[in-house]
């Protein structure tokens, strides 16, 4: 199995219809975290892909300067072209995972906000509270 899939590592948030305050916070909290590890790992694979390109560039010259045949450098500056391209596109997926879970950290600070003394006030008293849409009808 190759060390950029690792079992366990992230767990999926599970979608459950449950929407109190409590777990919306710690929904948000796990999906930001696995963002910010997922961005962590993307970093570490634009990095080898990078040493990767870098390495396919030094064996190209090696063959030319071997005098083999020109095909296999115009091939292996190919790989090297396309390593360089797809880190590239690893690096702007990254960045956009690190901008997803800085949003899901200012979502946290704004349910929290909005909702913390609600939930405070109704976890800490013994009364039951009428539940949504009661008084609606």
């Amino acid at each position: 199995m190759s060390d950029l899939v690792r079992q366990g590592s992230r767990a999926p948030v599970p979608a459950s219809g449950e929407n109190r305050y409590k777990a919306v916070q710690a929904k948000l909290r796990k999906f930001g975290r696995a963002l910010d590890s997922l961005a962590d790992d993307l970093e570490a694979l634009r990095r080898d892909m990078r040493v990767n390109a870098a390495r396919a560039r030094g064996t190209a010259i090696a063959i030319d300067n071997a005098d083999l045949d020109s095909k296999f450098v115009v091939l292996t500056d190919q790989v090297a072209d396309a390593l360089g391209a797809a880190a590239n596109s690893v690096k702007d997926l990254g960045d956009s995972a690190r901008e997803v879970a800085t949003e899901t950290y200012q979502a946290k600070r704004l349910h929290a906000k909005l909702y913390q003394t609600l939930d405070d006030i109704r976890s800490n008293r013994s009364e039951k509270t009428p539940k949504p849409a009661f008084f609606t009808r």
